[in-house]
């Protein structure tokens, strides 16, 4: 199931779209395993093809996209809200749930009418990689199955209570999406500063960047829009038309940072919230 979810998230990547979930997203996800992200996923189908594809993030979070064909169809919208809404069809629990889809969909207006709301806003943004990327200004390296452990450090060293391991790392590369994918770490004198990881969903379809991380002890110092750059750098290799990338728009330093490095803010995108 994993394998046919992410073949049908690359399809649907273009970008004309809204910003939605990306094969890049099960790809970060696979970090836990795949009995995990088998069992985190899920498909919805009609007349024989994915018409929808969701990652169950955690116990309370649907992240899911629609096919770009079937936007606007009434009875898929209906099938999927009830799907969602209804507890012992085992995609969303009772209680606050909430969940992300593209914007302009018939679902999203469906649930508006069920009286579902907005959540906080998150902001999307945005580099096209038509034209070269410069230098990032600082040593990059690709980072393969013998420094994973140097990646997991930096990355735990990011975000406040991480529990990304080596193990993970390793666990995510063998997944299908990390066929196009990379990992990178700035380095400076010596020391493993900031981390990224970038995922490709085929040649002229926008990449994503899922995480990216500064090192605790060396913030400030321009290494996030450095190892965002060499990130940008590496999609535009895999063949990407674009970067993309979505961070809390309460995080004010990370919007900074990916414009900094070149990324055009997109309008604000909710998730939707049951109470």
């Amino acid at each position: 199931m994993f394998d046919e979810a992410v073949h049908a998230l690359r399809e649907w990547q273009r970008d004309d779209q809204p910003f939605q979930l990306h094969p890049g997203d099960l790809g970060w996800y696979r970090r836990f395993g795949l009995q995990e992200a088998n069992a985190a996923v899920r498909i919805w189908r009609g007349d024989g093809q994915i018409v929808a594809v969701g990652l169950l993030d955690g116990a309370d979070l649907l992240r899911f996209t629609i096919a770009p064909d079937a936007r606007q169809d009434e009875e898929l919208a209906r099938r999927l809200a009830d799907d969602i809404r209804t507890p012992d069809r085992g995609v969303l629990p009772a209680g606050t749930v909430y969940v992300e889809s593209p914007r302009g969909t018939r679902f999203q207006e469906l649930m508006f009418e069920r009286g579902w709301q907005s959540d906080v806003p998150w902001t999307p943004l945005r580099r096209d990689l038509g034209a070269p990327v410069p230098d990032p200004d600082v040593r990059i390296e690709v980072i393969g199955h013998d420094h994973a452990d140097v990646y997991a450090a930096v990355l735990r060293a990011s975000f406040e209570k991480s529990t990304f391991t080596e193990e993970r790392w390793h666990a995510m590369a063998v997944g299908s999406p990390y066929a196009d994918a990379r990992s990178l770490v700035a380095f400076d004198r010596g020391d493993a500063v900031a981390a990224i990881t970038v995922w490709s969903a085929g040649p002229g379809r926008p990449g994503l960047i899922e995480p990216m991380g500064v090192h605790h002890d060396h913030r400030g110092r321009g290494f996030g829009k450095a190892i965002t750059v060499a990130g940008a750098a590496a999609l535009r290799e895999l063949g990407s038309s674009s970067a993309l990338v979505c961070t809390p728009s309460s995080n004010v330093g990370a919007v900074a940072t990916y414009r900094a490095a070149g990324f055009d803010p997109l309008p604000e995108v909710h998730d939707q919230r049951r109470d």
